[in-house]
C-alpha cells in the first residue's frame, strides 16, 4: 500500500519552512499541521494534491465525523474535529497560489472544509475552566511526603508553580540562578527558559502564605548547601535512574540535568492530587487559580495590571478574556446576593434630622443660632 507521495512531500516541507520561519509557528504547531495533513492523505490514499477537488474535501469532512479516538474509542470531538479542518483550510489556501497549483485549483475551494456554523459555535464555545482552590492546593502539599531527595524536589514543584504561576516547560528548564530569594523574584529569561512566545520578564511570588515560601526556601537550600550544587545547575532536576540494591533499574536520587520534556512535572501533579483524594489538576490550572485570586485581592486596576504583568501577560485583557471568567459557583452567589434588598447606611442629613426628632422628644432646648 502506498504510504506518500514524493511531489506532496516536496511542498509539505515547503510549507513547514514557511510556517516556521515566515508565520515564526513553534515545531508544536508544525507538528499538529503535518498530523492534519497526513490525516487528509490517508484518506485520499496519497493523491497528489494537485489532483484536488473541493469534492475531496467534503468527502473527508464526512470521514473525519465518523473517526473515533485512539485513546476513548469515542467519536473525535467537534473541537479536533475543527482543528484539523481548519488547518488543512489554511494550507490549501497557500497552496492555491504556488507555482504549479495555482491552475489547479482556486483560493475558494479550500473554503470547503469548513465545520457548519453549529458546530463551529460548539467546537469554539468558551468553557468553564477547572481550577484547584488555594487551600486544595496547600492540602496536597501537606499530604505530599517529604522523606527523600526526589520527595522534596516534587514537593517543591508544585510549590513553584503556585509561588510563580510559571507554565511546566518553565519550570523544567529553569536554572537556580533563576530564582532571587531575598527579593522574593523568578527572572524567566528567555534565552534560558522556554517562556512563551520566548518572552523575558520578571514574576514575583504571589502572595500565597508563607509555608509555601519555605518549600521552596528548604528545597533551594538543600541543592546549594547540601548537594553544593552551582548557579547553572536546574532548579528542578530530573530523576536518576541506575542500577538499585536488587539489581534492577530505578530511581537512585537526583541527575544533575534537566528534564527534556514538561511531561515529569505533569505526572508529579497527577500522582500528588490522585493520592490527596483530590481530582486531577494539570500545572496550567494554577494559574487560573492564581488570575481568581487576582480578582478578589486587587483593589485597582494598577494592582491587577502588575498581577497580570506578573502572570507573564502584556495585556491585562488577556488575563481577563482567557484566565477571568467568573466560576459558576461565585456566578450563582453574586446574582443570588443581587436579589437581597440591602441596607444603605443613612446619610449626614438623615442622620441629623433623626438627632433633632430625639432632641425634641426628649425635651431638650434648640437653637437654629
Amino acid at each position: 500500500m502506498r504510504q506518500h507521495n514524493a511531489e506532496n512531500e516536496r511542498i509539505k516541507r515547503q510549507y513547514f519552512s514557511y510556517l516556521k520561519e515566515a508565520k515564526r509557528y513553534s515545531e508544536v504547531t508544525v507538528d499538529t499541521v503535518a498530523k492534519a495533513l497526513n490525516r487528509f492523505e490517508e484518506y485520499t490514499k496519497y493523491r497528489d494534491f494537485k489532483s484536488f477537488h473541493f469534492q475531496q474535501a467534503v468527502g473527508f469532512k464526512k470521514h473525519l465525523y465518523d473517526q473515533k479516538a485512539e485513546r476513548s474509542n469515542e467519536r473525535l470531538s467537534k473541537a479536533t474535529l475543527h482543528a484539523t479542518l481548519t488547518q488543512l483550510k489554511h494550507f490549501f489556501h497557500w497552496l492555491a497560489g504556488q507555482p504549479g497549483y495555482k491552475s489547479r485549483f482556486q483560493y475558494s475551494d479550500s473554503e470547503y472544509f469548513n465545520l457548519s456554523e453549529k458546530d463551529t459555535r460548539i467546537a469554539t464555545a468558551q468553557r468553564e475552566q477547572r481550577a484547584p482552590t488555594i487551600d486544595q492546593i496547600k492540602y496536597v502539599l501537606n499530604s505530599m511526603p517529604a522523606t527523600t531527595e526526589i520527595d522534596c524536589r516534587n514537593r517543591a514543584v508544585i510549590a513553584f508553580a503556585l509561588l510563580t504561576g510559571a507554565r511546566d516547560s518553565a519550570i523544567a528548564s529553569m536554572k537556580l540562578k533563576h530564582v532571587d530569594l531575598i527579593a522574593g523574584c523568578v527572572h524567566q529569561d528567555a534565552r534560558e527558559v522556554k517562556t512563551k512566545f520566548s518572552k523575558t520578564f520578571d514574576t514575583f511570588f504571589f502572595p500565597v502564605g508563607n509555608e509555601v515560601i519555605r518549600i521552596l526556601e528548604e528545597w533551594i537550600g538543600f541543592l546549594r548547601k547540601e548537594k553544593l550544587w552551582g548557579n547553572n545547575d536546574p532548579l528542578f532536576p530530573r530523576t536518576k535512574i541506575a542500577l538499585t540494591a536488587d539489581r534492577r533499574f530505578g530511581a537512585t536520587g537526583l541527575d544533575t540535568s534537566h528534564w527534556s520534556s514538561a511531561s515529569p512535572i505533569r505526572n508529579i501533579f497527577r500522582e500528588a492530587f490522585l493520592k490527596a483524594g483530590l481530582p486531577y489538576f494539570n500545572p496550567h490550572s494554577l494559574r487560573n487559580t492564581l488570575a481568581r485570586l487576582g480578582e478578589e485581592v486587587c483593589q485597582s486596576p494598577e494592582e491587577f495590571k502588575a498581577w497580570s504583568q506578573n502572570l507573564g501577560h502584556e495585556k491585562v485583557l488577556t488575563t481577563f478574556t482567557n484566565y477571568g471568567k467568573v466560576s459558576c459557583d461565585r456566578q450563582g452567589a453574586i446574582i443570588r446576593a443581587l436579589g437581597v434588598p440591602k441596607q444603605t447606611a443613612p446619610g449626614v442629613e438623615d442622620f441629623a434630622e433623626a438627632l433633632i426628632r430625639k432632641m425634641r422628644d426628649s425635651g431638650i432646648g434648640y437653637s437654629a443660632g
